[in-house]
């Protein structure tokens, strides 16, 4: 029979059933399974329309074919690059290691440099920042192997799917390890536990093929000569050379910002979004979700996504973490930021998710003339929910319906945030417009998730690393920085990502387009 796509909807618990699958699709298709019938999943999702929720699967029916053999990283077209021209990759995270392995496959040795530590050695400063409140600047849920999506759930999730190759993507992360699940689910995640030793074998493969990763690297100053960049300076002191530069340094390398405007290289504020962590038993979100009491055992944590507008400002839900932890983000003392995370089986009893208004740098007099207008901005709000603290990174928080009706919690709801929350107005700590916004926003989340809003809910400050709040300016097509002949500005913190899939990709997208420059 020839090859054929339809789709079936099964129940929770027969949607894994090869066999419930195969009849559900050929009854589709009303035909009887021939016994060389081969049936493969294409995409999954769950849908939660109706009065009880299915499972929808697009599958493709044919008859058995030779088996297809298990790509592994040994076959993937990666070279030896040792002895190749080195490229200087600065950043460690989706964006910077998924550049190292496009220029191994185009020849190329990537020198790769974190100023954090390996996946490994970062966990203890991890559990400082957790049991201690001790911030290190260098290595902590944002800075460090991986970047920070090695500890924010590893949603795959993205809408940029034109800006790459996206299911290539998600190849390379199988071949590394991660689960094939992702390969078919409508909103694939890996987990914070299980994405740490894909990230390890990630810089493996870097390593094997004869590029470098160097941890505790923290680049200082760049080495321009005659408007190119020929390297970097890391600590202060040591320079390393390179044929060319991708800056693929994350949301939240202020100092970097401060390099290039130091040396007169253009940047410009950019938009971002700034609110509070709102975190709720996750029990109450699979109750309104999946419209039943309890949750059953076939199906997952569910999520929400929701987005409004209030006053001519967008309000949205952001980095949803079903069956989630919240935890402290800060990259340097005497702030505080929150960000959430969860496992790969999503079975905390806590559902959290940012809840923030959009900030434009226009809303700023002086935005033209000054780029670190909106990061000095985020900077301010931040250091301000410190100093309504304790000291610590125990975090400022309120019941949602007191932050709403503007009073102080008698007391606060259980949490997943292991530093400890304080009970503190919010709704007086938070710039007063984001607040006004923030509050509106949930009347309205509640009648598109009726039951939303809660004295059960608990909002947690501050949300405030959803996106950089700097652009780095790239040329459109050469995308090096237009003022120096070999700086790539890559990823999220140059402000052309949103996410692992997104900087992935453009780390894939850059690195080709660093090789164009140097075959000419």
């Amino acid at each position: 029979m020839k090859s054929k796509v339809v789709e079936i909807a099964l129940p929770p618990g027969t949607h894994n059933d090869l066999e419930a699958i195969s009849l559900a699709a050929f009854k589709k298709v009303k035909k009887t399974p021939p016994p060389n019938a081969v049936i493969t999943v294409l995409k999954r999702s769950i849908d939660a329309r109706g009065k009880k929720p299915i499972y929808r699967l697009k599958v493709r029916i044919g008859e058995a074919e030779t088996p297809a053999v298990e790509r592994t990283t040994q076959d993937s077209g990666y070279r030896q690059v040792e002895n190749s021209r080195s490229i200087i990759v600065v950043g460690a995270g989706p964006a910077g290691y998924f550049a190292a392995l496009e220029l191994i496959m185009e020849g190329y040795k990537p020198v790769v440099l974190d100023r954090g530590k390996d996946v490994r050695d970062r966990r203890r400063d991890l559990k400082n920042i957790q049991q201690l409140g001790l911030v290190d600047p260098h290595s902590n849920y944002c800075y460090g192997e991986g970047g920070a999506g090695t500890y924010s759930d590893g949603k795959l999730y993205t809408r940029a799917r034109k800006r790459g190759d996206y299911q290539r993507v998600i190849e390379i992360l199988i071949e590394h390890g991660a689960p094939e699940d992702i390969r078919i689910d409508a909103h694939p995640h890996i987990g914070s536990n299980k994405l740490p030793r894909i990230v390890q074998a990630i810089r493996e493969t870097i390593v094997r093929c004869g590029g470098e990763v160097h941890f505790g690297h923290w680049v200082t100053d760049f080495i321009l000569e005659g408007g190119k960049i020929n390297g970097v300076v890391v600590n202060g002191e040591k320079s390393m050379r390179g044929e060319a530069v991708i800056l693929a340094t994350g949301h939240s390398a202020r100092d970097i910002y401060h390099l290039l405007h130091k040396h007169k290289l253009k940047i410009e504020a950019k938009p971002f979004a700034l609110g509070m962590r709102v975190e709720h038993p996750q029990s109450l979100i699979d109750s309104i979700q999946y419209n039943m009491k309890v949750r059953g055992e076939h199906l997952p944590a569910s999520s929400y996504g929701l987005a409004c507008q209030v006053d001519d400002k967008g309000v949205f839900s952001f980095c949803m973490c079903p069956g989630g932890l919240v935890v402290p983000a800060s990259t340097a003392p005497g702030e505080i930021v929150v960000n959430g995370m969860s496992l790969s089986k999503r079975d905390s009893p806590y559902a959290n998710a940012g809840t923030v208004v959009a900030v434009d740098p226009r809303e700023f007099v002086n935005f033209e003339s000054d780029p670190f207008v909106c990061m000095d901005f985020q900077a301010e709000v931040e250091q301000t929910v410190f100093a309504a603290g304790d000291g610590t990174q125990a975090a400022p928080a309120q019941r949602l319906t007191d932050f709403c009706n503007g009073v102080l919690s008698a007391d606060l709801p259980n949490s997943s945030y292991i530093p400890g929350l304080l009970s503190r107005r919010v709704d007086e700590i938070l710039p007063r417009h984001i607040v006004l916004a923030l509050q509106k926003g949930v009347q309205q989340f509640n009648r598109k998730l009726n039951g939303y809003y809660t004295r059960e809910a608990v909002v947690i400050a501050t949300e405030s690393r959803t996106s950089a709040p700097v652009k780095i300016p790239r040329d459109k097509d050469s995308l090096m920085h237009p003022q120096v002949v070999g700086l790539f500005p890559c990823g999220e913190g140059a402000g052309y990502a949103g996410g692992i899939a997104s900087a992935a990709m453009d780390g894939q997208k850059v690195a080709r387009a660093t090789v164009l420059l140097l075959a000419e």
